[in-house]
C-alpha cells in the first residue's frame, strides 16, 4: 500500500491523540497550544539534547525566570551558570540574545517561520517547530527523529547528510494544514519510542504496513556515511587553592564554553593543544586526566595542582570560590570532572 499523505498524517495524529508523551512543555492532544515562550525554550534546550536531561533544566528555568522578559533581564552569568550541565554552551549565548530581541520589540515573538528565522539561535528546525507548535502555521519540522521515520516509510536510500533535502520534502508533503504542531510532535514521538535507531517496534507502528522501509529492512534508514575518527586534543587546567577557596576564571564570551566559569588553562581549543603557560610559576603536580567529547573533537585534560606554600598573586580576572559552595558556581561538565578528580585526590591525601 502506498503511503498517501493523508492516511500518514491522519493515522499519526490518531496514534499521538492516543500515545503522545507528556512533557512539561506541551499542551495535550488538541488543546490549545502552550505559550510560545515556553515551546522556544524548550526547542533551543532541546537541540542535541535528550528530553530526560532537558526536563529539570527547563523546570528550573521557568521557575526563575517565567516570562521572556524576565530572562531578558538576567544576568549572563546566572544564566550560564543555570545552563551548566546541559552542553552546547552557545546555546545559552543565543537565549539570552534572543530573549532581549524579542523583549525589545514588545516581548511576543513572530509567528511566522521566516520571521522566527531571522531571531538569534533559530535554525531551521527551531523556527519550524516553534511555527508549527505554539503558532499552528503549517511547517517543515525536521529533527533527528523525524528525520528518521521519513526515511524509513519512504526507504530513502541517499546517504546523510546529502539525503536531507529528499527528506525534508517528504516531510513538508506530509504535513497537513490542520494540527501542524500535533503532526510534528507525532512525528518526534513516533522516532522516539517506536521507530527507534535500533530494534523499531515496527508491529505497535501505526503505519507500518504503509513503510517501505519496513520492507526492505528498517535498520538501514538512514543511510549514514561512515564517520571520521574525532581529532583528540591535549590541554592542561590548573587547581589553586587558598584558605577553602578555589580561583576560578570566566572564560571569553565567544569560543569554546564562552562566559561560563571554569577552571583556568592553558589555552586549548577545537583546532589546536594547549600552549598557554600556567596562570602562576609552579610548583605544580599532576593529578591526573580526564577526558571529554565535544561536538567534533574529544579532548584529554591534565589536572595540575598548585602544591606552593605560599598564596598565590593572582590578576582581576578570576574570583575565589568556596570550595563547599563549588556546586553553586555553574561549571560546565569538562571542569566538574577536573573538579572532582582535585577534590578526590585532596580526601585520598586526607587535606
Amino acid at each position: 500500500m502506498d503511503a498517501s499523505a493523508e492516511t500518514v498524517s491522519n493515522r499519526l495524529l490518531a496514534w499521538y491523540d492516543a500515545h503522545g508523551r507528556s512533557l512539561p512543555w506541551r499542551s495535550p492532544p488538541g488543546a490549545p497550544p502552550p505559550d510560545p515562550y515556553r515551546v522556544w525554550l524548550s526547542e533551543v534546550m532541546l537541540q542535541q539534547t535528550t528530553t530526560a536531561a532537558v526536563a529539570p533544566y527547563y523546570t528550573r528555568f521557568l521557575t526563575r525566570w517565567p516570562s521572556v522578559q524576565a530572562l531578558a533581564g538576567a544576568d549572563d552569568a546566572e544564566v550560564m551558570a543555570a545552563w551548566a550541565g546541559l552542553g552546547y554552551y552557545a546555546r545559552a549565548r543565543n537565549l539570552l540574545a534572543c530573549a532581549r530581541e524579542v523583549a525589545a520589540s514588545g516581548g511576543r515573538f513572530p509567528d511566522t517561520e521566516a520571521e522566527l528565522r531571522a531571531l538569534p539561535g533559530l535554525g531551521a528546525y527551531t523556527a519550524a517547530a516553534v511555527a508549527a507548535i505554539a503558532f499552528g502555521r503549517r511547517a517543515a519540522v525536521v529533527d533527528a527523529n523525524v528525520e528518521r521515520v521519513a526515511a524509513r516509510l519512504y526507504a530513502l536510500a541517499d546517504p546523510l547528510p546529502q539525503g536531507r533535502a529528499a527528506i525534508r520534502a517528504r516531510v513538508e508533503a506530509l504535513t497537513p494544514h490542520a494540527r501542524p504542531g500535533d503532526f510534528a510532535q507525532a512525528m518526534m514521538d513516533l522516532g522516539a519510542t517506536l521507530c527507534t535507531p535500533r530494534a523499531p517496534r515496527c508491529a505497535a507502528c501505526p503505519v507500518s504496513d504503509l513503510c517501505a522501509g519496513r520492507r526492505a529492512g528498517a535498520e538501514r534508514f538512514p543511510v549514514k556515511v561512515a564517520r571520521k575518527a574525532r581529532p583528540v586534543r591535549q590541554g592542561q587546567a590548573y587547581w589553586i587553592v587558598r584558605d577553602g577557596s578555589v580561583w576560578l576564571v570566566t572564560r571569553a564570551a565567544r569560543g569554546m564554553l564562552g562566559g561560563m566559569r571554569a577552571l583556568p588553562d592553558d589555552g586549548w581549543a577545537a583546532g589546536a593543544d594547549g600552549s598557554a603557560v600556567a596562570p602562576l610559576a609552579g610548583p605544580w603536580t599532576g593529578a591526573g586526566t580526564v577526558r571529554h567529547s565535544f561536538s567534533h573533537f574529544d579532548l584529554e585534560l591534565q589536572l595540575m595542582l598548585y602544591s606552593g606554600d605560599d598564596c598565590p598573586r593572582l590578576d582581576a580576572t578570576g574570583e575565589w570560590w568556596p570550595l563547599d559552595r563549588l556546586d553553586s558556581a555553574g561549571l560546565p561538565t569538562l571542569f566538574v570532572k577536573a573538579a572532582r578528580l582535585a577534590l578526590a585526590q585532596a580526601a585520598d591525601l586526607g587535606e
